[in-house]
């Protein structure tokens, strides 16, 4: 015959059970503050423009270009076409304009995973 443990004793073995599955879970926590925002998921605004023919950059045709922090990268992810006429008096080959943008530089390039062409603002006389 089985004998079944008393009422006492069981209390005190889940009492155990109870604060040791409490203080190892507290102890698994990791101490340090990680902030989830990376640089891509910030929206930073640039200045954008054909990086041949305004930002002098060296290359073989007119490609899309970001200046971030006074350095120039040609982007991935979006095109200079994507964006209306390049050649046209208010394109990318004749001014430099203001996005919105995310995404990271990798490999000296900016890999746009966002990206708002900004309204151009009017200007007084």
């Amino acid at each position: 015959m089985i004998k079944l443990p008393n009422t006492k004793d069981m209390k005190n073995v889940l009492f155990i059970l109870f604060t040791c599955c409490a203080f190892s879970s507290v102890n698994a926590q990791n101490s340090k503050t990680v902030n989830k925002t990376t640089k891509a998921d910030a929206v930073q605004i640039v200045e954008v423009s054909c990086g041949q023919c305004q930002f002098k950059m060296e290359g073989k045709s007119c490609d899309l270009a970001v200046r971030i922090k006074g350095k120039n990268y040609f982007v991935d992810g979006t095109k200079i076409d994507d964006h209306g006429d390049a050649h046209a008096k208010d394109g990318f080959c004749e001014r430099i304009r203001m996005a919105e943008v995310k995404g990271n530089v990798v490999n000296n390039r900016f890999e746009a995973t966002y990206f708002k062409l900004l309204p151009e603002s009017s200007k007084s006389n």
